[in-house]
């Protein structure tokens, strides 16, 4: 063993003298060799471990209790109020109501509704109204008594896949021309000869269809009228209006209405030489219609094209009219821009003008009336939460525009008519452009309070005629609404009609005239108001006071109208 060590140590001391001698220098080697885990390197972990510790330790249950003190206090909590909300008692509905009144100038009101249900897609129903006065007005010589009843019906289908319905009414008018001038000075015989009385009747029959499912027929209506009188006069009206969609894309489509619509009827005789008169007009028309439209607008691109035929007078022309309007929301629902240019052909009747004036001789010329555009541009929306406002101006050319105007007294003559005594009232036709100013503001103030105003101005200018007979430069009205409590109820109607003129005309037995004046016709302000009592659901009460300031202003020349008059009745529900 000492000599082994003694061996390696003179080694040792051997190698220090040589590098002592010369430096070799040193290298290092690193060895890198991946790691290959074999099977017997694994090592399981059990999952119940075996626990080696000489001392388990045992869990310590802990009690835990606290310190309570009480502690005095004199707040006392209220109980809780669930907030009230105004219940409505529910409305009985009924399927039948009847309304009688009674008032001054031995006037009378009746007004009939009754709904029934078939099943539970069909209806029928039908409606009775009447109004009538039987008293003489005190500043005329002739009868001023009216007679008005209406009778309707009508039946409902609401079927799978389209909706549809017929009608009918009857309509009686019995009225006075009772409007004779006092620039005639008719002595007292010649108006006891005067046969006053005109009588009107309106037969109807007619049917809508109107498709639930998409489909390119949409709907239509169709509709038959006979109009008639007392004096031999007759009229036939039949009107038929399709309606079709053609799909473009999966969001827009054209819409194409068509129209075909005569009238054809006579009148006895001419006004001036008894000839008798026959007229007759088919209008048929096309109007499709593009619409487009985003989230802040809507524009409207379209036109219509009438084929017009006078069909007496062999007379026959074709009418191109624009279809365009557009509206662009400038402020959410505060400000809404709109405007465009629309025209069309607008088919008179004898029963249509018969109806906006009862005093017209059966004797009128009826043709349509051109309307070769009318442009207009407005703005509408809210002024606050509940005020809500529209404005517009517009400008309108009407070739053939119709205008009341007063037949002339014809005197010389033995055997003249009941309306021939400058007593009735014509028609004349003119080129007319109308310029007008139109505004309104309609207020929900409340639940039960509604209030609204509108006004309108306008200009005429005529071509052949001096003035626009009969048509008023300013138009104005007023209405309000108000729920009083459960069983009350009010409401106003006011309106405002200007000044406006029509013609005085004397004529001897030729057609050269004695006389004629420009007479101007007064404005009048006409106010209306109305009060109601509900006892329960199926009775009520209610009032009427119309013409409050009595004024006994004249809308037609001649022709008064009854003053202050009050009316009172009686309103029933039921099942029928």
């Amino acid at each position: 063993m000492p000599l082994c060590l003694f061996a390696a140590m003179m080694c040792v001391t051997a190698g220090m003298s040589a590098q002592e001698k010369e430096d070799i220098g040193t290298e290092t080697v690193n060895v890198i060799k991946p790691y290959k885990a074999s099977i017997p390197d694994a090592f399981k972990v059990r999952e119940d471990p075996v626990l080696e510790d000489s001392v388990l330790l045992q869990k310590k249950e802990i009690n835990y209790s606290i310190f309570s003190v009480p502690v005095a206090s004199t707040f006392v909590p209220e109980k809780g109020k669930a907030a009230v909300v105004e219940k409505r008692k529910r409305e009985m509905l009924y399927n039948s109501y009847v309304s009688l009144g009674l008032g001054n100038y031995s006037t009378a009101l009746l007004d009939f509704y009754t709904s029934r249900e078939i099943s539970r897609d069909q209806s029928f129903d039908i409606g009775l109204n009447h109004h009538s006065s039987l008293a003489q007005l005190d500043e005329t010589e002739l009868d001023t008594k009216f007679f008005d009843t209406h009778l309707k019906a009508s039946y409902n289908n609401a079927g799978r896949f389209y909706r549809w319905g017929i009608n009918a009414g009857f309509h009686h008018q019995i009225y006075n021309w009772y409007g004779l001038p006092e620039q005639a000075g008719f002595d007292l015989p010649v108006i006891r000869s005067i046969d006053e009385r005109l009588t009107y009747y309106t037969a109807s029959v007619g049917g809508q269809l109107e498709a639930v499912e998409e489909s390119v027929f949409t709907g239509g209506e169709v509709s038959y009228k006979r109009f008639w009188d007392a004096e031999s006069s007759g009229e036939n009206r039949l009107v038929f209006k399709p309606s079709f969609e053609f799909p473009i894309s999966d969001e827009q489509s054209v819409t194409t209405h068509i129209t075909a619509d005569y009238v054809g009827g006579e009148f006895r005789h001419e006004y001036y030489s008894g000839e008798k008169m026959k007229y007759g007009s088919l209008l048929l028309g096309i109007n499709p219609n593009f619409v487009l439209g985003g989230d802040d607008y809507t524009i409207n691109l379209g036109a219509s094209v009438f084929y017009g035929m006078d069909i007496e007078n062999s007379d026959n022309d074709v009418y191109i009219y624009p279809r365009i309007d557009a509206s662009y929301r400038l402020v959410e629902e505060y400000v809404t821009v709109y405007g465009g240019v629309k025209g069309g052909l607008d088919q008179n009747s004898y029963h249509d003008l018969a109806q906006e004036n009862l005093f017209v001789a059966p004797s009128l010329g009826i043709t349509p009336t051109d309307r070769q555009y009318d442009a207009f541009l407005g703005m509408k929306g809210k002024l606050s939460s509940t005020v809500g406002y529209n404005v517009k101006a517009s400008y309108r050319a009407e070739n053939n525009k119709p205008l009341y105007l007063a037949n002339p007294v014809i005197s010389g003559t033995a055997d003249n008519e009941g309306y021939m005594y400058g007593n009735s009232f014509g028609v004349v036709y003119d080129d007319v452009t109308t310029f007008s100013a139109f505004g309104e503001l309609h207020a929900d103030i409340s639940r039960g309070l509604t209030l609204g105003v509108n006004a309108e101005v306008s200009g005429y200018d005529t071509d052949e005629q001096e003035e626009a007979w009969n048509l008023p430069v300013v138009r104005g009205s007023f209405f309000g609404d108000y729920q009083i409590g459960e069983h009350w109820s009010a409401g106003a109607n006011m309106f405002f009609v200007g000044k406006r003129k029509d013609l005085y005309t004397h004529m001897g037995a030729g057609t050269t005239p004695l006389t004629s004046e420009i007479v101007d016709l007064d404005s009048y302000f006409d106010i209306n108001l109305r009060l109601g009592y509900r006892f329960n659901d199926q009775v009520s009460l209610f009032a009427k006071a119309n013409n409050i300031a009595n004024n006994r202003y004249t809308r037609w020349m001649n022709y008064q109208v009854q003053g202050f008059q009050v009316l009172g009745g009686v309103t029933f529900k039921f099942d029928m």
